[in-house]
């Protein structure tokens, strides 16, 4: 019988965070970037087309399970 919840389970949370970590540095530099290039109003046109393909995604996803 096993005392703890094991390396696996550590292993994959590592990755996670580690993955978690790639994605926003990689999200840093695209609002960052635009930011410098097209100023405030580019950096928040970028943002918001992040966050509608990432809510496309989503929605695809969704239907998809119904």
């Amino acid at each position: 019988m096993e005392d703890g919840i094991g390396a696996k389970f550590w292993l994959g949370t590592i990755g996670v965070v580690i993955a978690g970590i790639i994605g926003v540095a990689l999200l840093f530099v695209l609002v960052g970037a635009a930011w410098y290039s097209w100023g405030f109003l580019g950096a928040l046109i970028v943002l918001g087309g992040l966050l509608l393909g990432a809510a496309w995604i989503h929605d695809r996803r969704q239907t998809r399970d119904l």
